[in-house]
C-alpha cells in the first residue's frame, strides 16, 4: 500500500485549523489521521507569512517584557534602598 494522497484543499484546511483556530498539531494529527511531520511541512508550505508574523509578534512581546522587567527591577531596588535609609533614620 502506498502513501495516502491528500488534496491541496485538505492540506490548507488542516493548516487553517492549527494556525487560525489554534488547535494543537497533535490533536489535528490524531483527528485527521495525518502525521505531525506532514502537518508541520504543510504549515511551512501554506503559511510562511503567518509563521513569520507570529514569530515577529512574539519577539516584539519578549523585547517589551524584558524592558518592563528591567524598569520594574530598578524601581524595586530604589524602593529597597529608600526603605533601608528611612528605617535607619527612624531609630
Amino acid at each position: 500500500m502506498g502513501k495516502p494522497r491528500f488534496s491541496e484543499d485538505f492540506k490548507q484546511d488542516a493548516v487553517h485549523q492549527i494556525v487560525v483556530r489554534g488547535y494543537p498539531v497533535k490533536e489535528v494529527s490524531d483527528r485527521l489521521g495525518v502525521s505531525t511531520h506532514s502537518l508541520y511541512a504543510w504549515m511551512k508550505k501554506f503559511s510562511p507569512e503567518a509563521g513569520s508574523k507570529a514569530k515577529d509578534a512574539q519577539s516584539e512581546e519578549i523585547r517589551r517584557l524584558k524592558r518592563e522587567l528591567i524598569r520594574v527591577t530598578e524601581e524595586r531596588d530604589i524602593l529597597k534602598k529608600a526603605t533601608a535609609y528611612f528605617a535607619r533614620d527612624a531609630k
